[in-house]
């Protein structure tokens, strides 16, 4: 059977009293009395059966045993403090996660954080990307911002808005002579819209899986996409895209927020993301 570790302590005072060379600074550092650091570093230096320092009347300095140990004693402590950070995150009131589509965190939230980081400078945010109902039981987020038809997204869910499938592209110009980008995976796309139009269904050139990827298409001159006005809302306001089309169809599935742990934090994220979807679209 392998030899167990040494306690954790143990290495805690050899780091603070390697790195101050003073056990009285090191006890004070991390909560000890200076007798209490002595005897956890004698007590490693015991265990390993080396001498991690010479002692002196003021002070210590690290053997050349004790110069070897410190890199790797520092790099497991940092990793062990990186590895929790989050879980102390957690347990702060302030500290939220949004689950999301991608679409929805670059082209609606992202552009947009600036302006709720000011107004709301003690909130964090974890954001973790979704994109059907049942995948938000495995995120476990505060705040779920859920896609897909009313019946889909279950009790409890707001509309983000009014949503309509508008016709976008980089620069204005005729329709008809720009390749068409389609968002497959929902109800209605181009065919649909021709035939609110009257006009003929040319093939798309393009196929991607969310609106998201389809305005970036857009919007880097690959051609006209029917997408989202929730998610458009950003790229039309800032001019990275132009609506080409006057006509929209309605979209069979939509965005909807649903609060899953109430506090400050994360009304203030919903109220936030509500009215920049609101402003979007006067």
């Amino acid at each position: 059977m392998s030899k167990s570790l040494p306690p954790l302590n143990w290495f805690r005072s050899f780091e603070a009293a390697a790195r101050t060379l003073s056990s009285t600074a090191a006890a004070h550092e991390i909560g000890l009395t200076q007798s209490a650091v002595s005897q956890q570093i004698r007590a490693l230096e015991d265990r390993l059966g080396v001498r991690l320092f010479t002692r002196h009347a003021r002070g210590l300095t690290l053997t050349d045993e004790g110069r070897k140990l410190l890199p790797q004693v520092e790099t497991a402590l940092d990793g062990l403090r990186v590895a929790t950070a989050p879980y102390a995150h957690a347990r702060n009131s302030a500290h939220i996660t949004v689950a999301a589509s991608l679409s929805i965190i670059e082209w609606v939230i992202s552009p947009g954080l600036p302006d709720f980081h000011a107004r709301h400078p003690d909130v964090t945010i974890r954001f973790v990307s979704t994109i059907w109902p049942d995948e938000f039981a495995v995120a476990r987020a505060d705040v779920e911002i859920r896609f897909g038809s009313d019946k889909q997204v279950g009790k409890g869910a707001q509309a983000l808005g009014p949503d309509r499938l508008i016709a976008v592209a980089r620069d204005s110009g005729p329709l008809g002579t720009m390749p068409l980008i389609e968002t497959v995976g929902t109800s209605h796309g181009w065919a649909a819209w021709h035939q609110t139009t009257g006009q003929t269904a040319p093939q798309p050139a393009y196929f991607v899986d969310s609106y998201g990827l389809a305005l970036n298409l857009a919007a880097n001159g690959s051609g006209a996409a029917l997408v989202s006005s929730v998610v458009a809302g950003s790229a039309l306001a800032t001019g990275k895209v132009q609506q080409v089309h006057k006509t929209s169809i309605d979209a069979a599935e939509k965005y909807f927020l649903a609060l899953q742990r109430s506090s400050d934090a994360t009304q203030s994220f919903a109220n936030w993301l509500s009215a920049r979807i609101a402003a979007a679209d006067a």
